[in-house]
């Protein structure tokens, strides 16, 4: 099959089948193109590469100078592709099985002080021209009241903000809806922005007949919306216009901003996980980590600081050892898991540690897979499980 052909195909099984969204297929469709590119100088066909064409390839990557995020992600693609070949049976292997990539550099996530925002704020309501000058103020104040991600802000739609809301919802990752609060300040440029955006798209449906856009910050572009690129340029100029260095100053970073913050006046960790959308409150709690540690540069500050996020995350939400007690007769022990999803997704930092009972004690530990088995089974070692009495499991030991 021709190259095209392959990469069409699987990036048609990818949004069917794993419902991935619009830019992951982008970026695999990219990236997959520049390797056959790169192989066909090789004069080998794409669906015929070898383990030690894929791996030259990276080391090519890491010779042009490649950032190891870049060739992480490269080499993603071309691992998804070539199982995806593997499983339709395009091939008898998988060449791109047994290769490791680059491991990411420990960096902890870059954010900005409240005056640098304070500053980004008043550019944007002075940038542009005439009613653009609106827009861009409301997109600034959209952004730092709710931590959306730069995708999710520019694809709005105007639905989701008439009637003077108090809330929007917004459609994340994965198809995901979440309901997000808004600040007066980002209410009132959002009023004045839908009274713009009525009076303009009012008069380009006189004018040539088309229907509105369902978009709140509509374009004539393909898309019919503001593209990311395109508001990543408008921060780089409100940086120069702010004084603020425009290396410091993404999309990504404001929306770090909102999250450290929030930390910093108090918020619950848990509530702002919830406001970013995020699927593991751990990824959530590094903005804490930037928040403490701001100069943490060096190699050990985020290994430092994600052990004291599990230390706090095991204090606030369930503790780092899931302890049982005994019941009133001292023959049975108890053992609550109120952290179940916690405990399935962070398996090694779990065990469950049995009490004492009259002057013995019984300590029972198990990993993930020890204790799935055990529950289901109805039975461990020395020990016998109740699967049908959640979220409490009573334990009865031998000794």
């Amino acid at each position: 099959m021709k190259t095209a052909t392959l990469i069409s195909a699987f990036l048609e099984a990818q949004a069917a089948e794993l419902a991935q969204s619009e830019n992951t297929l982008l970026a695999y469709a990219r990236d997959l193109r520049h390797f056959a590119e790169w192989i066909e100088t090789t004069s080998v066909a794409l669906d015929q590469a070898q383990q030690s064409d894929i791996e030259t390839y990276l080391i090519d990557l890491d010779t042009q100078g490649m950032s190891r995020a870049t060739r992480a992600r490269r080499l993603s693609a071309i691992k998804q592709f070539f199982r995806f070949a593997f499983e339709e049976g395009w091939r008898s292997d998988n060449p791109a099985l047994r290769i490791k990539g680059p491991k990411k550099a420990k960096t902890l996530p870059k954010t900005l002080s409240e005056a640098e925002v304070d500053a980004l704020l008043s550019a944007a309501k002075a940038h542009g021209r005439g009613d653009d000058k609106v827009r861009n103020a409301c997109l600034m104040e959209l952004l730092y009241a709710t931590g959306m991600r730069v995708s999710e802000l520019v694809s709005l739609p105007v639905a989701a903000a008439r009637g003077d809301p108090r809330l929007l919802l917004v459609k994340g990752k994965g198809g995901k809806e979440r309901m997000v609060p808004l600040s007066p300040p980002a209410r009132n440029s959002l009023k004045a922005w839908l009274a713009i955006w009525d009076e303009r798209e009012s008069a380009r449906e006189t004018e040539t007949g088309r229907p509105a856009s369902r978009f709140l910050f509509p374009s004539s572009g393909k898309l019919g919306h503001l593209t990311r690129h395109w508001f990543y340029m408008l921060l780089k100029n409100l940086a120069v216009e702010a004084g603020v260095m425009p290396s410091k100053v993404t999309p990504h970073t404001i929306r770090h901003a909102f999250a450290t913050h929030l930390l910093a006046n108090g918020a619950d960790l848990r509530a702002i996980q919830t406001l970013l959308g995020h699927a593991d409150v751990a990824t959530t709690d590094l903005h804490a980590c930037s928040r403490r540690t701001p100069a943490g540069t060096g190699p050990d500050a985020p290994s430092a600081c994600k052990a004291r996020a599990r230390r706090r995350l095991a204090a606030q939400f369930g503790r780092q050892h899931v302890f049982a007690r005994p019941d009133a007769t001292g023959q049975r022990l108890v053992i609550a898991l109120p952290q179940t999803r916690l405990l399935h997704r962070h398996p090694r930092r779990f065990v469950i540690v049995g009490q004492a009972v009259d002057d013995d004690v019984a300590s029972i530990q198990y990993g993930k897979a020890r204790l799935r088995s055990a529950i289901m089974r109805g039975k461990t070692d020395g020990a016998s499980v109740d699967p049908l009495m959640p979220p409490d499991h009573t334990v009865k030991c031998d000794a």
